[in-house]
């Protein structure tokens, strides 16, 4: 899809429904960061994973882009997909992409930023780069297999040109300016936005909800992606304010005011564990080696169809998850349960 001289390139799983969730990754990275989290937001219509110019394999723009223009391009793709209020969806330098475009956009109403950065009081590349170090010591291995892999096709060249973009761009300049209904998330061991920059973010929002998932690190949304998807999902259809009595309850209320933030169990938010079939394998391997020569071949038609096969077979992976859940408890079970209420650190 284009804007202007530049490409992006969306994947899609589901197709029913009028409401749909739009995903940004983050710096250098490929929209593959949310191949866990995208099966289970298909409840309203339509899950659209992006991957931005210069990332992914999409060609390089000429010169280097701001954060005003990858939102840009973000809004050429919810206008070009006919998109009405979609559920915007960042994660790290992604949060400053959808929140530059939501700013831009009262229309929009529903927003998510998951481990949104630049934390201001470490803007420094050496803060920075410790900081990540700090959290990649809590991620799990495919994550770092999948950023390594995202970083080298990258290249350092166009990761150097975005990177001082991102770090100079001030998203609590931003967040005053958002109309929508804002879901904060991260994850407990995440370095790069340690608890009193989500709360100072959420006070600076209009409308806020934050939550911290336990046992998780920046790229919360992959191993706990079950506990994301059920956050985003209930915001979705019905968000709320973590700090109002009215919308969060009055024991969440009285413990956001006391300056603590609400906390989802780590047995509550890891993703369920999937059976593996050698027809699932078979759709993976497929989907992977049909992206790997496409990218190499230049084909981005071919990527997307790749990448989109690869997000199906994920949702019939958790579609597959969630009936054996069903079966296994059929009672259910409320994620309240599992929720507490943290100090700020």
């Amino acid at each position: 899809m284009r804007h202007g001289e530049v490409r992006a390139r969306v994947s899609t799983i589901g197709a029913d429904g009028d409401r749909a969730f739009v995903l940004v990754a983050g710096i250098g990275v490929a929209s593959n960061y949310y191949e866990n989290l995208a099966p289970g937001l298909g409840e309203f219509g339509p899950v659209h994973a992006l991957d931005l110019p210069g990332f992914a394999g999409v060609p390089y723009p000429k010169r280097p882009m701001s954060i005003q223009r990858y939102a840009a391009v973000v809004g050429t793709v919810i206008d070009e997909l006919g998109l009405v209020d979609p559920v915007l969806v960042g994660h790290s330098m992604g949060t400053q992409v959808v929140a530059e475009l939501a700013s831009q956009r009262p229309e929009l109403s529903t927003l998510v930023l998951i481990g949104p950065v630049t934390n201001p009081r470490e803007r420094s590349l050496l803060k920075l780069a410790f900081r990540f170090l700090e959290s990649s010591a809590h991620e799990p291995f495919r994550v770092a297999m999948l950023a390594v892999g995202a970083y080298l096709l990258c290249g350092f060249r166009w990761f150097s040109a975005v990177l001082p973009r991102m770090m100079r761009y001030r998203i609590e300049d931003v967040l005053p300016h958002i109309q929508a209904h804002t879901l904060i998330i991260r994850g407990e061991h995440d370095s790069l936005v340690p608890r009193s920059w989500l709360r100072e973010m959420a006070g600076l929002l209009p409308r806020a909800s934050t939550w911290e998932i336990e046992g998780a690190a920046h790229s919360v949304m992959y191993d706990h992606a079950k506990g994301v998807a059920e956050l985003c999902v209930d915001h979705a259809r019905e968000p709320f304010d973590t700090r109002s009595a009215e919308g969060a309850g009055q024991d969440l209320a009285a413990d956001a005011a006391a300056g603590k933030l609400v906390q989802v169990a780590d047995e509550e938010a890891r993703n369920r564990r999937v059976h593996v079939t050698p027809r699932l394998v078979l759709q993976v391997l497929r989907s992977r080696w049909n992206e790997f020569f496409a990218s190499a071949d230049n084909r981005p038609q071919d990527i997307a169809e790749a990448k989109t096969e690869h997000f199906q077979a994920q949702l019939e992976a958790f579609g597959a998850a969630e009936a054996d859940s069903a079966e296994a408890d059929p009672n259910g079970g409320s994620q309240s349960e599992g929720r507490q209420s943290q100090d700020h650190a």
